[in-house]
């Protein structure tokens, strides 16, 4: 998956083609919520802001950033002195501080105000793939002095974190129970078909939880997205995180009945389950253990300061305000974000901070509605 996803020059995010977009017309191959909306990153933006008026940081940190769609949005609301009222009254309406517990994080910088007590927030994009990185500097050239590129992750961090639909793209292990039996699926060449194929050896490795019945059942367990946001957390020193993906906690992600995984792929704007064909030419993912993810952030050090739906978390940052005037496309974009049968109910939102950096404020999008108590 790794391979077929990002070797340079062949792998599907490293060769440079028309990726993200709103169908086959365009050349693309998927849609992701900025492109379906300008909305979803003005009112992200409103989460972004508050989150940094409450850690007292002045960077945002944005990992995958795609075609630079989301980077832009943000950009151009974090530049509106709007966004920072909206976030300055989320401040003073957050939760009080516990008890003992600083009104703010001590720091050496002053409170941020709108915007940015005059100071742009600065923009950083960790991208692994050069065809991208030049995208996204085209599409964001109204802020190139503001926004720097990372191809690795920094050594600390100090600021807001963003990741829409990434840990989905990071390769998993395929775990098959046959016979009662668990295997760990492998992929070997077939000299006699010449192509590639599946190959499943015996393991000791388990899913989190145990599958009830003796049926045989295919699933994935993702030791590298666990590892990406240990690391994280290990790197955060002030600041939150912010992850926006697809997915489930893991009760109803090792669920008996999802006995054929989650793995898929996608091209042209339709899905398929094969994805040792045409490797290199479509996108490969997988459904985010959200379980696992917050498990991982709280082994690094980190809080989990909230967990809902897309759909809540936007309604709750403001996605409605305003929205009735809107032209009929704009509002039937918009609303596709949040209705439970399209993005609203299948994306997940989750956040993390360093304990330090949680206190004294509720994120905007987990006012209403936290499920942090599910996971």
């Amino acid at each position: 998956m790794a391979l077929a996803l990002y070797a340079p020059g062949e792998g599907y995010y490293a060769r440079g083609g028309a990726l993200f977009g709103t169908g086959v017309a365009d050349g693309s191959d998927f849609i992701t919520a900025p492109v379906l909306s300008a909305r979803f990153g003005a009112v992200l933006a409103r989460q972004v802001a508050q989150a940094l008026l409450a850690t007292g940081t002045r960077e945002v940190w944005e990992f995958g950033a795609g075609d630079g769609a989301l980077a832009a949005q943000l950009l151009g609301a974090l530049d509106d002195a709007q966004t920072w009222a909206a976030a300055q009254a989320a401040c003073a309406t957050g939760a009080p501080p516990a008890a003992g517990a600083p009104d703010r994080l001590a720091t050496s910088d002053p409170p941020m105000s709108a915007p940015a007590a005059g100071r742009p927030v600065r923009y950083h994009i960790v991208e692994l793939s050069a065809a991208l990185r030049q995208r996204q500097a085209q599409r964001l050239a109204p802020w190139a002095g503001r926004v720097t590129w990372h191809e690795r992750l920094p050594a600390a961090i100090e600021g807001v974190v963003l990741g829409n639909e990434v840990l989905d793209a990071m390769p998993v292990t395929l775990l098959h129970r046959i016979d009662g039996v668990w295997h760990e699926r492998g992929v070997v060449w077939d000299a006699t078909a010449q192509r590639l194929a599946w190959s499943d050896r015996p393991t000791e490795l388990r899913p989190p939880l145990p599958i009830p019945g003796t049926h045989d059942y295919l699933t994935e367990i993702h030791p590298q997205a666990q590892a990406f946001v240990r690391t994280l957390g290990e790197r955060l020193r002030r600041g939150a995180a912010f992850f926006i993906d697809y997915g489930f906690p893991e009760r109803e992600y090792y669920h008996p009945q999802r006995w054929m995984g989650t793995l898929m792929c996608h091209r042209a704007h339709r899905s398929d389950d094969d994805p040792l064909r045409d490797v290199g030419s479509k996108d490969i993912t997988a459904h985010v253990d959200f379980t696992g993810v917050a498990v991982a952030a709280q082994e690094a050090g980190l809080t989990v300061i909230g967990y809902t739906s897309q759909g809540r978390f936007l309604l709750n940052a403001g996605l409605l305000d305003g929205l009735d005037a809107a032209p009929l496309p704009e509002r039937a974009a918009a609303l596709k974000l949040v209705h439970e049968h399209e993005m609203g109910e299948l994306f997940k939102v989750i956040a993390f901070a360093p304990p330090a950096c949680s206190r004294g404020w509720v994120p905007l999008g987990f006012t209403r509605g936290d499920r942090t108590h599910t996971l």
